[in-house]
């Protein structure tokens, strides 16, 4: 088997040096050493022969000596009159210690490379500065008696549990070395303590993304002009210096020998074959390898998506048996068998013109279809998804909290940001000191702050104002057509008119959604750039909200419509409220209205995360088959460097995560908000996830170039977006249940008026003659059309021959009372619940805290015990007496 030199070197000082000796996992570590099993066959590398050389140091990622491996890439065109500014950034770059090396496009004679090596004196000096963590010595975790114990029970557990059969959902270890968790303390770098730390081989001390954020750092400090802020790669990317700067993949993600007996070639063959293959779906993601390819900004995305999958298996089954319930009781349901039944009961016309006296046992699909979402597990699953939100958050916090502690997060703050060069063109004139940094920097006054605020608020209720605009047009739409669908040639359509219109309708609003998708984000970067943010986290936490914003109304406005207001305002035979007084308001079914509500959730949602999977791998899948289509020869193709394969590639969105986080917290949305209208919400979502996992890890493998590792904590803004809907869904749903669904009435009715009046509501007995008593009367000779006889509609009035004839009665009231006082006691109820939950539920695990705390005065006493002993030491050799004590 051949390997990387380099490779078996590093793996074979790991070897030597000894249990108190690690390479620590979270933020350096090999990247290829960890990729040999133990079970190779290690040689010294004189006796290796050349072609095992050759592959070692694979030319795509060295420079020409085959020595200095690349970090950074920049690439510019000669075509560019930007030269001069060029030529000081990169003499600034090699001032700064940096080396550089320029080669020409193999297929484009316009495109330069300047390839980026950072030497090991340079890497130590800005370690230092960025405060990066790194080893120096082996935990120690059991110190007493007790824990030592308890050590004992743990390795007695882990053996019981190697009898047991293997959990199909764990990755293999020993196909994943890199999945091993880190066993060094760590401490911030230090060149004056460089002997503290265990360094076993220089080239691989700093693995790839800490060698390309180094190389980042410097790249976005260093001068291209004379000027306090003619400075960073941003500027030069945003004037047209460099066309793009990236760090490079590791290599192919592909490989003629399988990984099973050869192992993997490289960290993104590895990710390839055991995260973004489709085949893998089942399995856990190896975390701590994204983490270490991609940073912990995207690791952290996809630990996040990834809890969020998991939590959402719970929910997905609770929700498939409340529908189940449904479908099991949908033929013994009182109230559908008195529908089903009431052949001689007729509806009056739900129409103006074209539509006919129908039998309510016409009716009879759409209220055994009603009763699958709307039956006695209804209230139950609203008040159980409202506690799984806060169970989701709370228990996201802890494991975010143990994440950042693995991952070495703990006490890292992120850095001052720089200025935007936006911000820093527009006010050039005006300074102020940074209470920070200490140096001056552009200022925005507070009046010009406070009126773009004012301008960018003013738009986005514009926009909100767009979206209703466009319902109404949707709601003139359902009107014109039930008229003419109720007229239809075809008999399945005229019979189902009310399908029909709902089902056009619900189509046609997901067209206007995904066209006015495109236009609120143009808005929202328009807005968000008028805003002028100072730093470019200002300005994602102000982007990302206004495209929450503008997605969350376009996509429920229609849904709280149907939910809310649809067959409300309507009227009652003989008196119809009508629209510019020419189009009747609609009615819901005799059903009801949560099937058009459940009918409007399902489309767009299905259809939403259709259309996104699709877009999300489509596009790039086209854009990079069409670079390499224009590449007439494939043998050209395969010749490649890597630095220009990676240039083909799609860059990253933008946005950055802003998308993929919008995405699913869009999706929590629909999970949560209308979940008593729609159980198998979960279900889809947890469905659309499983595939989302696969095709952003993908899309991050073998369509994007390599994004630069950035660091992050949490997952920032989003964390309150979802707070934020949590609460909303337990409002919504006491709304939907009280108002939408016919929960209450019935309730009512089988306390109050049904034949168990008084004795509690036990079976579905109870609710004998619901349907008669829901369903008021109506004389037909008074619509003048020459009918006579009476029709029923639904709603709470007086008969025509009482005295106070078509006046509400007082079951309407009694209705009215019990749903107002179900909202109340609904959401101080579930509030109750969730605060409760959620003090009882620690940010962080009790042991996790103490194991923090105790690591903090372990790395202290350990970092005074190795200066003493290397001061000692020096002394020894220098032939000087030494005491035990501080020098």
């Amino acid at each position: 088997m051949v390997h990387h030199s380099g490779s078996i070197q590093s793996f074979k000082q790991q070897k030597d040096v000894g249990k108190d000796s690690c390479i620590e996992d979270s933020e350096h570590g090999t990247d290829e050493a960890q990729l040999i099993k133990a079970k190779v066959i290690i040689r010294k590398p004189e006796t290796m022969t050349k072609k095992e050389k050759k592959v070692a140091a694979p030319p795509s990622l060295f420079f020409k000596d085959g020595k200095k491996r690349i970090d950074y890439i920049l690439v510019y065109k000669k075509s560019s009159l930007q030269v001069e500014k060029r030529s000081t950034f990169e003499r600034n770059l090699r001032e700064e210690g940096l080396m550089l090396e320029r080669e020409q496009s193999i297929t484009n004679s316009d495109i330069m490379f300047v390839k980026i090596h950072c030497p090991w004196d340079t890497l130590c000096k800005y370690a230092e500065r960025m405060n990066i963590r790194m080893p120096f010595r082996k935990k120690c975790y059991y110190t007493d008696w007790k824990n030592r114990t308890l050590n004992s029970l743990f390795r007695k557990t882990i053996q019981l549990r190697s009898w047991l059969p293997k959990n199909p959902m764990q990755l293999d270890k020993e196909a994943l070395p890199d999945l091993e968790e880190t066993d060094c303390y760590t401490a911030p770098f230090s060149r004056a303590r460089m002997h503290h730390f265990t360094i076993t081989n220089k080239d691989t001390f700093f693995n790839n993304s800490t060698r390309s954020r180094i190389v980042h750092h410097v790249l976005q400090r260093t001068k291209y002009e004379d000027g306090k802020t003619k400075m960073g790669i941003n500027k030069l990317l945003n004037n047209g210096t460099y066309e793009a700067s990236f760090p490079p993949h590791e290599g192919s993600y592909q490989s003629r020998h399988p990984i099973k007996t050869h192992g993997a070639k490289n960290h993104r063959h590895l990710l390839y074959k055991r995260w973004a293959c489709w085949g893998m779906w089942y399995k856990y993601q190896p975390l701590d390898l994204i983490r270490r390819y991609f940073g912990e900004k995207i690791g952290l995305y996809f630990a996040w998506l990834g809890w969020y999958t998991g939590m959402l298996i719970p929910a997905a089954f609770v929700g498939l048996f409340v529908f189940l319930y449904g479908v099991f009781t949908m033929h013994s349901s009182q109230v559908s068998k008195e529908i089903c039944q009431a052949t001689e009961i007729l509806m009056c016309p739900m129409c103006e013109r074209n539509c006919m006296l129908q039998k309510l046992n016409e009716s009879c699909i759409y209220a055994k279809v009603t009763h699958l979402f709307d039956n006695g597990g209804t209230v139950f699953f609203a008040i159980f998804m409202a506690i799984w939100a806060t169970v989701f958050l709370e228990f996201w916090k802890r494991r975010r909290a143990v994440l950042t502690y693995d991952w070495d997060l703990i006490d890292w703050e992120e850095e001052e940001e720089n200025v935007r060069p936006q911000f820093e063109r527009k006010y050039a004139q005006v300074e102020r000191v940074n209470p920070i940094t200490g140096k001056p920097e552009p200022y925005q006054p507070f009046m010009d702050k406070l009126l773009r605020l004012m301008i960018s608020i003013l738009g986005i209720f514009l926009m909100i104002s767009l979206v209703l605009t466009t319902v109404f047009a949707v709601v003139v739409y359902r009107l014109v057509a039930m008229e003419h669908f109720a007229s239809f040639k075809w008999y399945f359509v005229k019979k189902y008119w009310q399908f029909a219109t709902s089902g056009t309708g619900v189509c046609i609003n997901f067209v206007i959604i995904m066209f006015l998708n495109v236009v609120y984000e143009k808005v929202a970067y328009f807005l968000t750039n008028l805003e002028q943010p100072r730093t470019e986290l200002e300005w994602e936490n102000s982007y990302a909200l206004k495209m929450f914003l503008f997605q969350f109304v376009n996509l429920n406005s229609s849904i709280f419509y149907i939910a809310f207001f649809l067959g409300r305002f309507s009227g009652r035979p003989g008196k119809y409220n009508k629209l510019f007084d020419r189009w009747r308001l609609e009615e819901c079914h005799p059903s009801g209205c949560l099937i058009d509500l459940c009918l409007q959730m399902s489309v767009i949602m299905v259809l939403k995360q259709t259309w996104n999977n699709f877009m999300e791998l489509g596009y790039p899948l086209f854009h990079n088959w069409w670079t390499q289509h224009k590449i007439k020869r494939n043998e050209q193709v395969m010749k490649l460097p890597q630095w220009e394969k990676d240039w083909n590639l799609q860059p990253m969105n933008l946005h950055g995560l802003i998308d993929e986080y919008l995405e699913m917290v869009l999706q929590f949305g629909f999970v949560t908000i209308f979940v008593a209208a729609f159980p198998l919400a979960p279900l889809l979502a947890l469905m659309n996830n499983i595939i989302e996992i696969r095709l952003d890890a993908y899309k991050f493998v073998t369509q994007w170039r390599r994004p630069l590792p950035a660091r992050a904590t949490n997952i920032g803004i989003w964390y309150g977006i979802l707070e934020g809907i949590g609460v909303l869904a337990v409002i919504t749903n006491a709304f939907v249940i009280a108002i939408t669904s016919d929960y209450i009435p019935r309730f009512v009715y089988a306390f109050r008026y049904g034949p168990c009046k008084g004795q509690g509501y036990s079976q579905e007995r109870c609710l004998k003659g619901y349907v008669n008593s829901s369903l008021s009367v109506f004389d037909l000779s008074e619509l003048g059309t020459g009918q006579s006889g009476y029709c029923r509609y639904r709603d709470y009035r007086a008969p025509p021959w009482s005295n106070n004839s078509y006046e509400l009665t007082l079951q309407f009231w009694h209705v009215l009372a019990a749903r107002l006082a179900f909202i109340i006691v609904f959401e101080h109820l579930v509030f109750g619940i969730k605060s409760f939950i959620a003090y009882l539920i620690p940010d962080m695990p009790k042991d996790l805290s103490d194991r923090v705390r105790r690591e903090k005065y372990l790395v202290q006493e350990m970092m005074y015990d190795a200066e003493l002993e290397h001061l000692q030491k020096q002394r020894k050799c220098q032939g000087k007496q030494y005491h035990q004590e501080w020098p």
